[in-house]
């Protein structure tokens, strides 16, 4: 039998063992780059690329639009203690570049519409886009830090999800008064080779932040591309089923998607910072959807959904929902090619 003293010293010793257990195992963790992401769909990729390592941090919480923002501590402190962010850049987040130079000084910050390989679209200025059709040509992700994209209003925007803009409809103001739309769109992330190209910078980057799991950053970006490449067949069999139905979007911010998937929305309620449009802007939008008989006038959850029934008004067209951030996919590893999924879905669920 044991004795008290021997049942004592055994104690200790197996408390002394796993204090040193958790300490090897925090120290393995701490080897692991703690990495720091502004939107769902960056998260998806980064996640992807980190998958059975480690974890990123999501800063712009689902449901909210990156365009204005609030972060909440916890956020900040994820920025505040990252190695590593990845993020769109000032053309989507114009607050956040700042807050990253702040917080993040040390960080190896990637803006994913400056690296090589990224296909960039021009803004769309109009409420209609002209011709209603789609562009085949790129521009260069490189060529785009010259363009001044002035967004000294967005402060007004700060996460819609919780306002009420009682008074949206009614704005009497000048549409995107103070607001430079010359430059670079920001929604690359909807082109699926963008996230395909990304997947490869983000390998790059954090194998060379952790060389130990840096082939497993590689093997994890390759399935992902093979992931990405099997959701955008699925939505290219999903239109050739279901057609192409026409619609108008909230906001300008699908070009990537329409351009890469021979797409062509009619227009769009608000401009690709989703701004308050003017009523001349609404007026125009719900003229084209009854001339042109507008199958879906698609809304976001994002944002106030009013305005989808006014241009709605005396026309044939239907309400549905569309989602550029995917606010009702779980984050994580996969969220990137079921996002693609979930667009092309909800698009040509409207043609059929």
């Amino acid at each position: 039998m044991s004795t008290p003293l021997y049942r004592s010293n055994r104690c200790a010793a197996l408390l002394l063992s796993g204090v040193a257990g958790a300490t090897l195992a925090s120290a393995a963790t701490a080897e692991v780059p703690s990495v720091a992401t502004d939107i769902a769909p960056v998260h998806g990729l980064v996640a992807r690329v980190m998958e059975g390592v480690g974890e990123p941090a999501l800063i712009v919480r689902p449901g909210a639009s990156p365009h204005g923002y609030a972060m909440r501590p916890s956020e900040a402190r994820a920025l505040q203690d990252a190695d590593a962010v990845f993020w769109v850049g000032p053309e989507l987040e114009p607050w956040l570049a700042e807050t990253i130079d702040t917080l993040a000084q040390d960080a190896a910050v990637t803006e994913l519409l400056e690296v090589s390989g990224t296909e960039t679209l021009e803004f769309r200025e109009g409420a209609t886009f002209a011709g209603h059709d789609h562009e085949d040509g790129h521009g260069d992700g490189d060529d785009h830090a010259e363009d001044n994209h002035d967004e000294e209003d967005h402060d007004d925007h700060a996460d819609h999800a919780e306002d009420d803009h009682d008074d949206h409809a009614e704005a009497d103001h000048d549409d995107h008064a103070g607001h430079d739309h010359s430059g670079i769109d920001p929604h690359a992330w909807l082109d699926p080779e963008n996230g395909k190209a990304w997947l490869d910078v983000i390998a790059t980057e954090l194998a060379a932040l952790d060389p130990d799991n840096a082939e497993a950053y590689r093997a994890n970006a390759a399935a992902g591309r093979d992931e990405i490449d099997a959701a955008s067949d699925a939505v290219r069999a999903r239109f050739a089923e279901a057609g192409t139905p026409e619609f108008v979007v909230f906001h300008d911010a699908y070009h990537y998607f329409e351009n890469r998937f021979g797409l062509a929305a009619a227009g769009a309620i608000s401009l690709s910072d989703a701004s308050d449009p003017s009523p001349a802007r609404v007026e125009e939008v719900r003229d084209t959807v009854r001339d042109l008989g507008v199958d879906c006038v698609f809304s976001e959850p994002q944002f106030d959904q009013r305005l989808v029934q006014t241009v709605l008004d005396g026309t044939d067209g239907q309400a549905a929902v569309v989602d550029p951030l995917g606010f009702e996919i779980e984050t994580g590893p996969g969220f990137y090619p079921a996002l693609i999924e979930a667009i092309g879905t909800e698009i040509a669920d409207c043609a059929s």
